[in-house]
């Protein structure tokens, strides 16, 4: 029995390795045909909230057949919250799937927001050039959004958190005692955990509004973290993507415990053919809790699987928190466009593996 499930789980790795083989074809020749010269940004220069505000206006702009841009929301300080769509009935909710990309949860890491511009730059050249019809057919058959900046202010400020005043730990203090929530942090779930397991989730650590994984008085508290709820609960959301730095690897439901959701073949599948194309480490769960200072309590992929049945992970790009070597940066927004055209691919068939596999 044990070889006969080993023969299988090794057959299923091969046929997912050829297939990501075959996506990267295609994608490749057009990969290396994007007119972008790393050696002209020493250091890499990343964008400031007004550049990208600016350059997301001009690519609307010239490509409004297959690209809206909206906001969904303001932060405290009164930026907006971009959200990029990509499809080709662009203006209208259509029946297929959709795919979230997110970056810069966190303002300190950039490397989020860059690749996801990138991507978005990248696809509607693209579909103008028509030069590899597999992209045409991606934005044809595709719902994708994209949520750059999910933390402007934090971008701005150059820290993690954001940067809305805290009123004590629970908010009741009359004056501003610190400034600044973890927005991953501060997903509603499994929120009340920490007080369940106060040691097994380090609540004293994060507890104090002036820690840097603070997650807020309560579940969305922040007005960033609002508009990403209330954005995805009014869309319909197959598979996303968070990204943050540093460490090179990829995690997905449940991070915070042992414990395995329904969906784990399906997301270890996935998330091996990630790996298999950016190189990074996957976390498959292990038999022992992965509280990291009670960080993974609140976090956005928990809460978009449990309140959406998204296929959501967290990437954590790079080796370092803020990369300045121009080819390192180009390089990786060419590994993770290839990610975003594969998860494309992928939400075509992610609801029948899904609805097959609860079958079983």
């Amino acid at each position: 029995m044990k070889n006969t499930a080993f023969v299988k789980r090794k057959h299923k790795l091969i046929v997912g390795s050829c297939f990501v083989l075959f996506l990267l074809v295609p994608f490749s020749s057009a990969l290396n045909t994007h007119e972008f010269d790393p050696i002209s940004f020493e250091p890499y220069h990343y964008h400031t909230y007004q550049e990208m505000t600016d350059e997301l206006h001009s690519i609307q702009m010239n490509h409004s057949d297959i690209m809206s841009l909206t906001s969904i929301g303001k932060t405290y300080e009164g930026r907006e919250l971009w959200m990029v769509k990509l499809s080709d009935n662009v203006n209208l909710d259509e029946d297929e799937p959709g795919v979230l990309f997110m970056g810069a949860h966190h303002g300190n890491e950039k490397p989020g927001y860059e690749v996801c511009l990138f991507f978005i730059q990248y696809m509607v050249e693209q579909y103008e050039n028509n030069s590899v019809p597999e992209i045409r057919n991606v934005i044809n058959t595709t719902q994708m959004y994209i949520i750059p900046m999910v933390n402007p202010d934090g971008v701005e400020a150059d820290t993690r958190k954001n940067c809305a005043p805290n009123h004590g730990p629970f908010g009741y203090s009359k004056t501003i005692t610190s400034y600044g929530v973890n927005l991953n942090r501060n997903y509603d779930d499994p929120w009340f955990l920490a007080y369940i397991l106060p040691v097994s989730y380090s609540l004293p650590f994060i507890l104090p509004d002036s820690s840097f994984n603070y997650r807020g008085p309560y579940p969305f508290s922040e007005n960033e973290t609002k508009a990403v709820k209330n954005f995805a609960e009014a869309h319909n959301i197959s598979i996303s993507i968070s990204y943050h730095t540093y460490g090179e690897f990829v995690v997905y439901p449940w991070m915070h415990t042992s414990k395995q959701t329904v969906d784990e073949p399906l997301f270890r599948s996935v998330g091996e053919n990630i790996s298999l194309i950016n190189h990074y480490e996957l976390f498959v769960k292990t038999y022992h809790l992965i509280p990291r200072y009670g960080g993974t309590l609140g976090s956005s992929e928990n809460w978009f699987y449990r309140e959406k049945g998204t296929i959501a992970y967290t990437i954590e790009l790079c080796t370092e928190r803020t990369p300045t070597n121009p080819q390192v940066m180009y390089n990786l927004c060419i590994t993770q466009t290839t990610v975003h055209l594969y998860l494309c691919q992928r939400a075509q068939t992610i609801e029948s593996e899904k609805a097959a596999l609860h079958h079983s």
